[in-house]
């Protein structure tokens, strides 16, 4: 039962953080699609690579209450990087709006991103 809690409450406090690192991905993506003209998968990128580097120092002290290393932030950053990168060519493949590429992206990431941080960079 504990550590359902747990795992609870750690959801939680990584929700709470993706709402900034959505707003971050979000707004340097638009940045990036509208402004530089990149295509979705290069946008989604590096939105992404901005907006992980926020995500996980927060997730690693607020969430997980961990401490950061280089092998766990590159682990994370290329687990979720592929993820990313692979949404946005599914996007452009597929030609899709890019306001569905970020929905898509913020969900995947959400649920993903967790379960990878929870049990593999962050386990314990």
């Amino acid at each position: 039962m504990m550590g359902r809690i747990n795992m609870l409450q750690q959801f939680t406090r990584y929700f709470s953080v993706g709402i900034f690192n959505t707003l971050i991905h979000w707004l340097v993506f638009a940045f990036f699609y509208y402004v530089f003209s990149l295509d979705q998968a290069n946008s989604n990128l590096i939105a992404f690579i901005v907006a992980v580097t926020f995500s996980f120092f927060m997730n690693a002290k607020f969430t997980f209450k961990q401490q950061v290393s280089s092998v766990k932030f590159v682990s994370y950053t290329c687990f979720m990087g592929l993820l990313s990168y692979a949404t946005g060519l599914c996007a452009d493949y597929f030609n899709f709006p890019a306001i569905i590429t970020l929905i898509g992206f913020s969900v995947i990431s959400l649920i993903c991103g967790f379960l990878y941080s929870k049990f593999i960079v962050f386990k314990g």
